[in-house]
């Protein structure tokens, strides 16, 4: 079986189309039909990445041997949160672009670089962070809030019945 053949295979059976590949490894849907039909063999980066947008590994989509190898244990982690940022086609065309760029830079420059996006990581976590406590503070305060109504509403109620 060909390697587009396989492909083709398992991306049906996860029941997912061309254009659910193509969002999710930025490879365009024409290339994706390329693969599938045999007109195109992928480089082994393509086949990481297709791998990757079909929740398996490579060795998988790959594998030729007369037992299929034994599954690994299913991770707990939802496929949206094993999908990280860099897999969409704009994010991954920004990341050409840095590293473009950062292949003109000194090691110093780069080392300046890595700090300052490290800072910038940190800042944005911590005002999360602080935005949900802010959150779950009111939370809190709203349903005392609310408790304290109904225990004033009882206390009113009882001190005006005879």
């Amino acid at each position: 079986m060909v390697i587009g053949e396989r492909i083709r295979n398992w991306r049906e059976v996860k029941q997912l189309s061309q254009g659910d590949i193509e969002h999710r490894t930025g490879l365009l849907r024409c290339y994706i039909s390329r693969v599938e039909n045999g007109h195109t063999v992928p480089a082994l980066d393509t086949m990481e990445k297709i791998a990757r947008a079909l929740e398996m590994p490579l060795y998988q989509l790959l594998y030729d041997g007369e037992k299929p190898p034994q599954p690994p244990e299913p991770s707990r982690q939802s496929s949206s949160q094993r999908l990280l940022w860099g897999h969409k086609r704009k994010e991954a065309l920004l990341l050409t672009r840095f590293r473009r760029l950062l292949a003109k830079m000194g090691e110093e420059d780069r080392e300046l670089f890595l700090y300052l996006a490290q800072c910038l990581a940190n800042q944005s976590l911590r005002a999360r962070i602080s935005s949900e406590a802010g959150r779950s503070s009111a939370r809190r305060a709203a349903t005392a809030g609310a408790s304290r109504g109904s225990s004033r509403e009882a206390t009113q109620t009882s001190a005006v019945s005879p």
